[in-house]
């Protein structure tokens, strides 16, 4: 099994949590045709935009590099509230998507989830790869919020 290992995120890791956040939405960004630099620009501040939504909607949140043998491998951000465990961000650098990595995050948060006895739930793109991953790990939608699904896992499901 691949040694897999949470680490509280630092002020000092804004440049990797940056790359992270780039490599989500190059792609996406790719396609408007612009400059290098301009796409780069916009990603920055898009990155900022959304790290001050998640300090601001979400400041109790445990915030986590993922490290796979020792290397950041991508983010985690979860939100533990009285009533559900959520999801707030998980994301994977393209090298270390599609080897499990996220399968056994989801399903550990799952079995914390059983523990506490609450849903846990996250915010998912409609056309996001990863809603598949979620609905064979469980989760079944609670609220379609236009471009994004609110899906939930709910242990004894």
């Amino acid at each position: 099994m691949i040694d897999t290992q949470l680490r509280t995120v630092t002020d000092a890791d804004t440049e990797i949590l940056l790359a992270i956040y780039i490599s989500t939405r190059r792609e996406e960004v790719a396609q408007t045709g612009w400059p290098e630099s301009r796409q780069q620009a916009f990603l920055a501040m898009q990155a900022r935009a959304q790290h001050e939504h998640y300090a601001r909607h979400y400041p109790e949140a445990e915030r986590s590099l993922i490290l796979v043998e020792g290397k950041v491998a991508g983010r985690l951000y979860v939100g533990h509230w009285q009533r559900e465990i959520r999801i707030v961000d998980i994301a994977l650098l393209p090298t270390f998507r599609g080897a499990g990595i996220g399968s056994r995050l989801l399903q550990a948060l799952q079995e914390r989830a059983r523990t506490d006895g609450k849903p846990l739930s996250i915010h998912v793109e409609k056309t996001h790869p990863a809603l598949r991953l979620y609905q064979r790990l469980g989760f079944t939608q609670q609220e379609d919020k236009g471009v994004y699904l609110l899906m939930d896992w709910r242990p004894g499901d």
